[in-house]
């Protein structure tokens, strides 16, 4: 089964490097680019242009909305959907204020790299002292750059939530339990949303599931997407 892998915001394909090698097991890999567009459907089409015939969907939080939109665009070529600590919800009021907020402070200063503070909120709080992790995490916000950060932090997100039942593909949402910027509740939105979709909750990490927890991330979506590889069903609550 071929993988197209969709990251967040602010992250590249390092987002995958300790999951790549348990991830090609299932099969080939495409890494999407969530660099060049700023809106969820220009992000999505450019997926779609570049991925394989048919391919399984892995989308992380921003990539959680674009692969939902491939999902629903293309349905006959989209084989099983990932979701890994994202949403349907639309941005609140306070979330679209702080990023415009952040936008015009990158305009008018520059971009120098994602804050402390704003990594901190993206991890567990027994990470706090992890500095290669939160280098990392900063390294990945350097190399895409300002451009990058206005185009995606200048994104209007909008709500699916009305359309989840539009995904007809087998679908496993995979939430953090100490996830600080995406709530339970927006997992269990997508899990009773998406028809037949299963959710499962990993304990002991933030918001950087790819990042903080690969080995159990890995243990919950390969064996999953290698029982929809073999055409087994797989139904949850």
């Amino acid at each position: 089964m071929n993988l197209l892998l969709l990251p967040g915001f602010m992250t590249d394909h390092d987002l995958w490097s300790d999951l790549a090698d348990d991830l090609a097991r299932v099969g080939p890999i495409t890494y999407g680019d969530p660099s060049r567009d700023a809106t969820i459907r220009d992000l999505a089409d450019r997926a779609i242009a570049a991925a394989p015939d048919r391919f399984a969907l892995i989308g992380f939080s921003m990539g959680g909305y674009v692969a939902r939109a491939i999902a629903r665009s293309v349905p006959d070529r989209v084989r099983a959907l990932v979701l890994i600590a994202t949403s349907a919800r639309a941005d609140t009021p306070a979330q679209a204020q702080r990023k415009a907020a952040a936008v015009a402070h990158v305009r008018r200063q520059g971009f120098a790299g994602l804050s402390r503070s704003a990594i901190l909120q993206a991890v567990h709080p027994a990470r706090a002292g992890d500095a290669a992790l939160i280098a990392r995490i900063r390294a990945m916000g350097d190399r895409l750059g300002g451009a990058v950060f206005l185009r995606q932090a200048g994104q209007i997100r909008e709500s699916d939530l009305a359309q989840l039942g539009h995904i007809t593909c087998p679908t496993l949402v995979v939430a953090a339990a100490q996830d600080a910027l995406r709530s339970g509740n927006e997992a269990r939105e997508l899990r009773d949303g998406i028809p037949g979709a299963t959710l499962t909750v990993i304990d002991g990490s933030g918001h950087m599931l790819p990042l903080e927890a690969p080995d159990a991330l890995a243990a919950a979506i390969v064996p999953w997407l290698r029982s929809q590889a073999s055409g087994a069903s797989t139904i949850g609550s």
